[in-house]
């Protein structure tokens, strides 16, 4: 199978060299990754230029800087990626985040899925995080005589990014089908993208597979930037994967009780009642997303 691998860029000179090099020496070769450096500042574009000249397989899409939208930007920065090539020409769509690091055998695994399950859709790994518990000293993306590529994580260093369960496709690695992505009509630019396409990826009867035994380093924790925004873009988040008030209540009990927190659970609310912009989403979408999540629900009470 031939991947497409698409990486939108934003400042990222400190990681986005390990990450084309551990793509650049792959088991798997049958690939193309363009990186679509959305005007970022500092050295980006050099890095990935370097890489262009060095390997035919990477390319590089520039854009002048856009307006920070989180969801939404990294989505429209992927799909410029999109329109610069023939992309129903590949069998697999990737979007991957400038800040991970694959092992070697990462794409050969994913294409393995592919190949022996006609119904795989969407395929990944898990991800992990630094253990900054054990080590709250870290701070960097990379630590000094650090090998990056080393994944025997002898010390666990490394451990597994709690944000969903094992059995979440996540977003800084996803990789879909091509008859996926279209029966999905591609990703939708807005903050909760990267759950409305595994819930559109199950509506089409796609399905989503995590790998259990293979992993990627990600150089930053998810959404480190924007820890005291968390709930409130929670609810606004709820609001865009089409979920009814209800479910939203129950979708925020869940997280400020995982998070111990009463305050939490208010603003999530509040955020949900307060969206007002037309999901974009269909009527037909909707109801499967909220006859899903009820059906998720139900059964976690044996019912």
């Amino acid at each position: 199978m031939k991947f497409l691998i698409i990486i939108p860029a934003h400042n990222e000179e400190q990681s986005i060299a390990s990450c084309l090099e551990s793509l650049q020496k792959q088991s798997f070769q049958d690939f193309i990754c363009v990186v679509v450096n959305d005007g970022s500042t500092d050295n980006t574009s050099q890095i990935i230029n370097d890489f262009k000249i060095q390997d035919s397989r990477f390319k590089i899409q520039d854009l002048e800087i856009s307006e920070h939208q989180p969801g939404a930007k990294v989505v429209r920065t992927f799909n410029k990626g999109l329109e610069s090539v023939d992309w129903k020409s590949f069998d697999v769509i990737c979007k991957y985040d400038a800040d991970i690091i694959f092992p070697r055998n990462y794409l050969e695994k994913v294409n393995q899925v592919f190949k022996q399950n006609p119904k795989a859709g969407l395929v990944s790994g898990l991800v992990y995080i630094r253990n900054y518990k054990q080590n709250p000293e870290i701070k960097n993306l990379k630590l000094p005589s650090e090998n990056l590529f080393d994944f025997s994580n002898k010390n666990h260093a490394w451990v597994f990014e709690n944000l969903s369960s094992k059995d979440h496709v996540r977003g800084p690695i996803k990789a879909y089908r091509k008859e996926c992505f279209e029966a999905m009509n591609g990703l939708r630019p807005v903050l909760g993208w990267d759950n409305l396409d595994v819930l559109l990826a199950k509506k089409s009867g796609w399905e989503v597979i995590t790998i259990k035994d293979i992993w990627v380093k990600h150089l930053r924790p998810t959404a480190y930037k924007y820890k005291d925004q968390k709930a409130e873009k929670l609810g606004q988040y709820f609001y865009n994967i089409g979920l009814s008030l209800p479910l939203a209540m129950i979708s925020s009990v869940k997280s400020s009780f995982k998070n111990r927190s009463a305050k939490e659970f208010l603003i999530t609310i509040g955020s949900f009642l307060k969206q007002n912009e037309k999901r974009g989403l269909s009527n037909e979408e909707i109801k499967f997303i909220r006859n899903l999540r009820w059906k998720e629900f139900f059964k976690n009470f044996g019912l």
